[in-house]
């Protein structure tokens, strides 16, 4: 009887293990929260709006806020784009504006007159503008990749959301990022942390805490003043931030900037991923001025970035704050209804499915 005891525990170990699974996958998600769009407004209370800066005013910041040029590259040809814009009160109405349209092929004969650190950019196009929100949006050829650079100012943090695939908070709930924008008619949109792929990390969304188990990843805080901070998880819980102030928190990581300076070596990366990714990061400027990036990588045009590269990137943009989100087929820059770069999944340019989206919007 012996010689068949270990074949019989092993047996029962994998029916266990396989029903733990099932029930992980097919049955536990169902238990999870539904119509989880809960807002906090109440934060916002107390906090007054302030004016968006006039393209004038703000036309010599905007200016010092490209990435700069290696000393010994080749300066770098810029190719014009047609401002359009969106004026109104209220929300926005369908067709109102459209976003930067693409020439890859003008891209790709700049690229070659380049070296891989030289920038490669058009005009800024102020691609949305209303009282509240104006975003323009630059395309930059650096590092042999695309890049795609929001530059977001806003008169209230509140207009910086996030949002769950399905309006659901659980472990096995995914969509596309454009297809969570356009449910949560956003502006602007990238995708999140992921954190469903993740059982611990703290989950602060809109002001609310969906998860308040910490982990050892740095936690990106946006606050309702408008400020960005990275802090260590460990040093306060879920509820203390929020009683702070913190807006969203997002659990994925590294820092990229902390007050002003690169925060990441040349040779740090994110757990196993490649060297030279498709990468999306959030940051801060000033208070209410932000900016989104999101990278191509992995296909014979665009090389991807490393962590470093994204880091010296968005210091030339003049973040004071930035913090890498999840990236490779993640990866993703939804923009008027559209998708803007060309996302990269399993060899193939598509949109991966993930948990969650942060976006601009009302």
């Amino acid at each position: 009887m012996k010689k068949y005891l270990w074949g019989i525990c092993y047996g029962l170990a994998i029916t266990a293990f396989t029903a733990y699974v099932s029930l992980d996958t097919f049955v536990i998600s169902s238990r999870y929260q539904e119509n989880a769009g809960a807002v906090n407004s109440a934060m916002f209370a107390d906090i007054p709006k302030t004016a968006i800066t006039s393209d004038a005013d703000s036309s010599d910041d905007t200016e010092s806020s490209q990435p700069s040029e290696s000393e010994n590259s080749t300066s770098p040809s810029t190719r014009s784009s047609d401002t359009v814009r969106s004026k109104r009160s209220g929300k926005r109405s369908s067709g109102s504006a459209a976003p930067v349209q693409n020439d890859s092929s003008s891209q790709a004969d700049e690229s070659s007159e380049s070296s891989s650190d030289t920038a490669v950019s058009s005009d800024g196009s102020t691609v949305y503008e209303d009282d509240n929100i104006r975003i323009t949006l630059t395309e930059y050829y650096q590092y042999d990749t695309k890049i795609y650079a929001a530059d977001i100012r806003l008169s209230s943090a509140e207009y910086l959301k996030a949002a769950f695939a399905d309006d659901t908070y659980g472990k096995n709930v995914t969509a596309r990022t454009s297809e969570t924008a356009a449910a949560h008619n956003a502006i602007l949109a990238v995708n999140g942390d992921y954190y469903g792929a993740q059982e611990r990390g703290y989950v602060i969304r809109n002001g609310v805490v969906y998860r308040s188990t910490p982990s050892s990843n740095e936690l990106l805080c946006i606050y309702a003043d408008g400020t960005m901070k990275v802090i260590a998880q460990q040093d306060k819980t879920a509820e203390e931030l929020v009683a702070e102030g913190v807006w969203q928190a997002f659990s994925f990581g590294p820092a990229l900037i902390e007050n002003g300076s690169i925060a990441v070596t040349e040779s740090e990366e994110v757990g196993k991923a490649m060297a030279s990714n498709p990468r999306t990061a959030i940051g801060m400027i000033g208070e209410g001025h932000y900016v989104m990036v999101v990278s191509d990588g992995r296909t014979d045009e665009s090389e991807g970035l490393s962590l470093h590269q994204l880091a010296e990137f968005m210091q030339g943009l003049g973040a004071e704050t930035a913090y890498n989100l999840d990236g490779g087929g993640s990866s993703t820059m939804y923009l008027n209804g559209q998708v803007i770069n060309n996302p990269t999944s399993s060899g193939n340019i598509k949109e991966r499915k993930v948990s969650d989206i942060v976006y601009i919007g009302y």
